[in-house]
């Protein structure tokens, strides 16, 4: 394999024009090109995906057990109720900057399995509480285990996956949400039949059985899961080191000054403008997206369904919601479209809630969770990635990761409310229409921010022209002029 040293920058938050950068040249081995990233997709992608699968899934249950009876065993209000989901977040969204930051250090071959066992052990737990101050206490600890994960995830993958094929991946990985909300359904519907059983609940069962999953996933996770491409065991030397120089050459990775821990970075993180902008996108899809997740069983039974007939219901929707987020991912990283990809969902979900609101026809309302489900589950991968491709060194990209999880369930905690108490079944009317008016300036501020790096691009652009006119030597001058931001 031919090595060609790649150009990095002082100032790297940007993606790499290869066309651009001077004499350099890629890395180009055809065979390998086939074959590592046939295995990270075998070897790394499952396990990623059956990670937010059960974190999801151990997640928004609470759901499916609200229906199931939790409410009234417990004997709380729908207040109380949205007060046990507010509690999840608030150390969820504690632990995502420092869970972040610390992921490389600690490695995620250990941080994250032990994560995800020990959340098990919480949701299991949760199925045997007689009180709603013991629930409360077992959301809390949920959420302080689970708050690193998904943005763990992402900047897992980016560890290993060049940005032009970051986005299909993180879909394929968050698609496990949509799977998860179809597999809850399915599964609420079978483990409900329990109730009596060893004088468990439903609702109980729903916890005792799911968290048992994740404890023994969890604990098989440890000999899954390599810290980096120089410890995946399942590549050669060489695979090794084409991956590593094709990380390099993307920009994904830059040398070990650069990627080492910088309260500096962390402070650009904050202050980028395009951080910023895809932070508050972030919020709007968190309120979206946990409306939706944590509602949608009820929702569909505020449409005329049984309880367990709502909860197989609620799987269709979320089943499209798989296919069309894959498919746009594929759309995304083919043609380089992020912030159109968002402008998409951002319809989807508009013209979605637009119908459950003017609709008092069950057929229409019920029809409406197919564009609305879909467009936010499709969302969340894509900004993401939009926010991991124009961050880096590491600690920068770790840094505004966390900052979009962080906004994203700022969100979620007005979610828990939204359909909660302050809008009470059947038409979730006052709720609607603030989820209506989100999904509008989702699209609004992802053109803002498209508009924006167009006209940074357009500015990089030219300095590389004068740069290049005055004959400078590359890896000179301004350097950040070599890189541009994905669009």
């Amino acid at each position: 394999m031919d090595k060609v040293s790649s150009r990095t920058s002082t100032d790297p938050e940007k993606n790499v024009d290869a066309s651009s950068v001077g004499s350099d040249q890629p890395v180009v081995n055809s065979e390998l090109e086939r074959v590592v990233w046939r295995k990270l997709d075998v070897w790394i992608l499952p396990v990623v995906t059956i990670f937010y699968l059960l974190s999801f899934l151990d997640r928004t249950n609470i759901g499916n057990a609200k229906v199931a009876g939790l409410l009234t065993d417990l004997k709380m209000t729908p207040r109380q109720y949205s007060i046990a989901l507010t509690v999840t977040y608030v150390p969820y969204i504690a632990a995502e900057l420092p869970s972040n930051l610390l992921l490389k250090i600690v490695g995620p071959n250990l941080m994250l399995p032990a994560m995800l066992t020990l959340w098990g052990v919480v949701t299991t737990c949760q199925g045997t509480v007689k009180t709603y101050g013991g629930l409360l206490a077992c959301r809390f600890f949920l959420g302080l285990l689970e708050g690193g994960v998904f943005p763990g995830l992402v900047l897992y993958l980016s560890f290993f996956y060049p940005r032009l094929r970051l986005q299909t991946r993180i879909a394929a990985f968050f698609s496990a949400a949509s799977i998860s909300g179809a597999f809850g359904g399915i599964m609420a519907y079978g483990i409900i039949n329990l109730k009596g059983k060893d004088g468990h609940s439903g609702w109980q069962w729903i916890f005792i059985i799911e968290g048992a999953i994740t404890v023994l996933f969890g604990l098989v996770s440890f000999a899954l899961l390599p810290s980096s491409p120089d410890h995946a065991r399942f590549f050669n030397e060489e695979e090794k080191a084409y991956v590593k120089s094709k990380l390099k050459e993307d920009g994904a990775i830059q040398d070990e000054v650069s990627d080492s821990f910088s309260w500096g970075e962390v402070g650009k993180a904050f202050t980028s403008v395009h951080v910023i902008i895809v932070g508050i996108i972030f919020f709007f899809s968190g309120v979206v997206l946990y409306s939706l997740a944590y509602f949608t069983p009820s929702i569909v039974q505020s449409l005329g369904f049984t309880a367990a007939k709502a909860q197989l219901m609620s799987v269709p929707p979320f089943s499209v919601a798989f296919v069309v987020t894959m498919i746009t991912a594929y759309i995304s990283d083919r043609y380089q479209c992020r912030g159109w990809v968002t402008v998409f969902a951002s319809v989807l979900c508009t013209v979605g809630f637009a119908m459950f609101l003017g609709s008092t026809n069950h057929h229409v309302q019920y029809g409406s969770l197919f564009l609305s489900i879909p467009g936010t589950y499709l969302m969340a991968p894509a900004i993401s990635t939009w926010n991991a491709n124009n961050a880096a060194p590491h600690v920068r990209r770790a840094t505004a990761i966390a900052i979009g999880f962080i906004m994203t369930n700022s969100g979620g905690i007005l979610a828990t409310w939204l359909l909660g108490s302050l809008s009470p079944p059947p038409r979730y009317t006052k709720a609607t229409k603030i989820l209506l008016i989100f999904s509008v300036l989702m699209g609004f501020f992802a053109i803002v921010n498209i508009v924006w790096l167009k006209r940074e691009n357009n500015k990089k652009k030219a300095t590389r022209t004068h740069l290049t006119r005055s004959q400078e030597a590359p890896g000179l001058g301004d350097k950040s002029a070599w890189f541009v931001y994905s669009l």
